[in-house]
């Protein structure tokens, strides 16, 4: 991603949403990163850090690259990232969005890496969690370290991102085995311990009980099974007709006794169309199931969560519906990875909705939610297979 350094002049009046929008000029540019140039120790000390490690001026722009920094980004040279800001160096998909670019955007507010920077060129080190969704769907879950120095009176910041998506997979993975299953598993154990003392008519209930229960343990694993696959790039897709309206039906059959339902209502829309799509059929599954389960967990108990489903042109509209609208800093950051409403290393929900939809499903994911109208995700697929990607 290519952002030429403007002059502060020509960038003062740029909008921002967060931070300054102001750029150093070519000469300013210029002598921070002679700064550098001049200190060949520091310079030596610092390219063999192994993390990504980069220098920044008051503007926020990179004024000094590690060789890891070049190697992770592919580039051959920092004269190639010279100028730029960290989010338009690692091609954040919001670096883009605004004419003043990386950290003026209103997701940025929200950003890990761009608070820290802003801390550490107000004089104090800051270290922030910070979840970054490059173009080209990556997403990546990072620890941002940015410490204050000066150099002939020129404050500077020497920030760092270390990569702690191996620390989140493992957060999930315990919060599904330690959690999920194992609630799933023990309410298994405790209706076996009622099986030896039960009438017949008792045992019929239960036999029911248990079959609901092992099929949602088998869905959970397979989840995460799924999931992992996605983001591998190894998820074998199996395009066939699907039934938009069958598939609303048989979500609300799972999830109409499931636990997140207690209290609340499932409903199909009444005008709710029966449309035939070619798609992965199981994965649209997935991906409605998900947005359920998110809907009746941000619903409070006696509201209704609605489902439906639209022709709109060339595509299907999946949609589900509840009455809560979301904060706006939630909204900001509902489809990163890792992040969640409901705790640390529960945030897999929409981030696999658009991972799915986005990238295997040739379909695209958003959202609408306002106080008077509630939040309402969709999911829109093409009513046939594109023949090629």
């Amino acid at each position: 991603m290519e952002i030429d350094a403007m002059a502060s002049a020509d960038n003062q009046s740029l909008p921002t949403a967060f931070a300054p929008a102001e750029r150093a000029t070519d000469q300013e540019l210029a002598q921070d990163r002679s700064y550098f140039e001049q200190f060949y120790a520091l310079s030596d000390v610092m390219a063999g850090v192994p993390d990504v490690f980069v220098v920044l001026n008051r503007q926020r722009q990179i004024v000094f690259a590690n060789r890891a920094m070049l190697q992770v980004f592919g580039v051959e040279s920092g004269s190639q990232v010279y100028g730029l800001r960290p989010g338009e160096a690692v091609d954040c998909v919001h670096a883009s969005e605004e004419a003043g670019g990386c950290g003026t955007t209103e997701f940025c507010r929200e950003c890990g890496a761009a608070k820290a920077i802003l801390t550490s060129l107000s004089g104090r080190e800051s270290v922030q969690e910070c979840r970054i969704v490059r173009r080209n769907g990556d997403a990546l879950d990072l620890r941002a370290t940015a410490t204050p120095i000066t150099l002939d009176g020129q404050q500077f910041s020497l920030f760092s991102l270390a990569d702690i998506s191996h620390e989140k997979r493992r957060r999930v993975l315990e919060r599904l085995f330690f959690h999920d299953v194992l609630n799933t598993a023990g309410g298994m154990l405790g209706i076996a311990e009622l099986l030896n003392d039960s009438s017949p008519d008792e045992l019929e209930e239960l036999k029911e009980i248990v079959l609901d229960l092992s099929k949602r343990l088998v869905d959970e694993i397979k989840a995460q099974q799924t999931l992992s696959a996605a983001e591998n790039g190894e998820l074998a897709i199996s395009p066939q007709p699907c039934a938009a309206l069958e598939l609303l039906h048989n979500t609300v059959e799972v999830y109409e006794h499931h636990e997140v339902a207690h209290n609340r209502t499932l409903r199909i829309d009444p005008a709710a169309e029966q449309i035939t799509f070619v798609n992965d059929c199981n994965l649209a599954r997935r991906v409605v199931g998900n947005m359920v389960k998110n809907a009746l967990e941000a619903s409070a108990p006696g509201e209704t969560v609605t489902l439906s489903a639209a022709r709109v042109g060339d595509e299907v509209w999946l949609s589900v519906h509840n009455p809560r609208p979301m904060p706006r800093s939630v909204q900001l950051q509902i489809f990163q990875r890792s992040f969640s409403t409901k705790g640390t290393g529960r945030g897999l929900g929409t981030y696999s909705i658009k991972l799915f939809t986005e990238r295997f499903m040739h379909g695209r994911v958003w959202f609408d939610s306002t106080p008077e109208s509630g939040t309402t995700f969709t999911a829109a697929y093409p009513i046939t297979w594109p023949l090629a990607r």
